[in-house]
């Protein structure tokens, strides 16, 4: 097995001889070694091993255990996957089973055997690449079905569950969000997400004019209306087997909606000027950036239609309330445009990732898409500038807290630092680690916790 060498072996061990000797026989091994806990938590942090092997007994009392367990405590909570083998007496199980159940990967009794010793240490390495393997493709897999999809917000990602939760169902969403937060994309990927094999058809109901969209939906008869020279069947028919998404159902004219709703109702279709029920088994997506119950309290919008369209509801946050995503997106877009001009992929200047952090974003992802495109093409030297992307530069600002509960003020902390940092450095972990001034299977862990991918 080859032995990373990002991930050092830790010798902690206040006996300098013994201490020579254990980086002797584990001289294969990249070691450091550190003989009281300060020492050792300050190695553990400068070098982030992946596989420690620890005395119990450590100065200033090398007589009892209470030091040891202390430094064994303290990596634990510095790097939970780091791989700790403590060295214990002969007669001394109860401390071996104790430092287990802390968290510790294995215990030797001294003295110990160099062999044995090896074997373990590599064992330990082994399970230790395998676990941070696991993670990284945890971390890097990305569902298909939202493969347009960019977000490290926790709201956003919960948006994403429940549309995984609700594919397989042929129940009717209803999505709801401003204008540019990206509903198309989700109903995209409902549909990529469900065992149906039709296509995904989208109509922005509020694009086409009223005399014409009803046959835009239902098609027609040939002879229908003057200039209907032929048969044509409209998006209803079209999305059969597949999904409908009905952008900006809101502003759907008040006649189309009670023939919207008899069509849900009885799943059948009459076109325009025919006489023939023509079955349809299509999923309907609505989806407005309108209050449909305001609509509906001024007589615009039918109530029977909304409750048959609200079988599910999801509301898609805007992106000024996605913590993190602006930058992330940022970073995104600026690579995807420059491969369009066939140009190398810019960098964002500090001034540039403060505005867009502080930009409030009226137009959402739309808005900052088009910024994008604008800035990729109007930067010098391939770094964009706040310039560039047509926002005012800001300084940095301290934030105020709203709670005074300090776990969770520290968690809300970790929490934005985290996504601040991996949206700054585009994704790229070890950066990350180093700007939060944390080792990466540290960050890799806190990602975990928090729930972040």
């Amino acid at each position: 097995m080859t032995t990373p060498r990002h991930a050092p072996l830790l010798i902690v061990e206040d006996d300098l001889s013994l201490q020579k000797q254990l980086k002797w026989s584990l001289d294969k091994f990249e070691s450091v070694t550190a003989d009281d806990v300060a020492s050792a938590v300050l190695q553990f942090r400068r070098h982030a091993p992946a596989v420690v092997t620890m005395d119990l007994g450590l100065p200033p009392d090398q007589d009892s255990v209470s030091e040891g367990f202390k430094c064994l405590e303290k990596l634990l909570e510095l790097d939970p996957a780091a791989k700790v083998i403590v060295l214990t007496g002969q007669n001394d199980q109860d401390n071996a089973l104790r430092a287990i159940r802390m968290g510790a990967y294995d215990f030797l009794a001294k003295p110990v055997d160099p062999d044995v010793l090896s074997l373990t240490v590599e064992r330990a390495y082994r399970l230790y690449e395998l676990q941070q393997e696991n993670r990284r493709l945890q971390m890097q897999q990305s569902s298909d079905v939202f493969s347009g999809l960019i977000t490290r917000d926790p709201g956003m990602q919960r948006v994403c569950r429940v549309i995984e939760k609700v594919a397989p169902s042929d129940a009717t969403v209803l999505l709801l969000g401003e204008s540019g937060t990206g509903k198309e994309v989700l109903a995209q990927g409902l549909h990529d997400a469900s065992r149906r094999k039709g296509r995904f058809v989208a109509i922005n109901c509020a694009a086409i004019p009223e005399t014409l969209l009803e046959s835009e939906l239902f098609g027609y008869e040939r002879g229908a209306f003057t200039g209907a020279t032929k048969s044509t069947i409209g998006k209803i028919e079209t999305a059969n087997g597949g999904t409908l998404m009905l952008d900006e159902i809101g502003d759907l004219p008040m006649p189309l909606q009670a023939k919207l709703l008899r069509f849900l109702q009885e799943r059948v279709i009459e076109r325009v000027g025919g006489r023939q029920e023509i079955p349809i088994d299509v999923r309907v997506v609505g989806a407005t950036h309108q209050d449909l119950k305001a609509r509906i309290a001024d007589g615009r919008f039918r109530e029977d239609l909304y409750y048959r369209l609200a079988e599910i509801v999801v509301e898609i946050p805007p992106l000024r309330e996605r913590l993190g995503d602006p930058v992330l997106l940022a970073h995104a877009f600026a690579r995807r445009f420059a491969a369009d001009m066939r140009r190398p992929a810019p960098t964002l200047a500090d001034d540039a990732v403060r505005a867009l952090e502080a930009h409030a974003w009226p137009g959402n992802v739309r808005e900052l898409q088009n910024m994008l495109k604008r800035a990729v093409i109007m930067a010098d030297e391939n770094r964009i500038t706040a310039l560039d992307l047509g926002l005012r530069s800001v300084s940095v600002e301290a934030q105020g807290v709203e709670t005074l509960d300090l776990r969770a003020v520290r968690e809300a902390a970790e929490r934005q630092a985290v996504i601040t940092a991996l949206a700054r450095t585009d994704g790229n972990i070890l950066r990350a680690a180093e700007l939060l001034g944390v080792s990466r299977p540290t960050l890799y862990d806190l990602m975990n916790r928090l729930q972040l991918k």
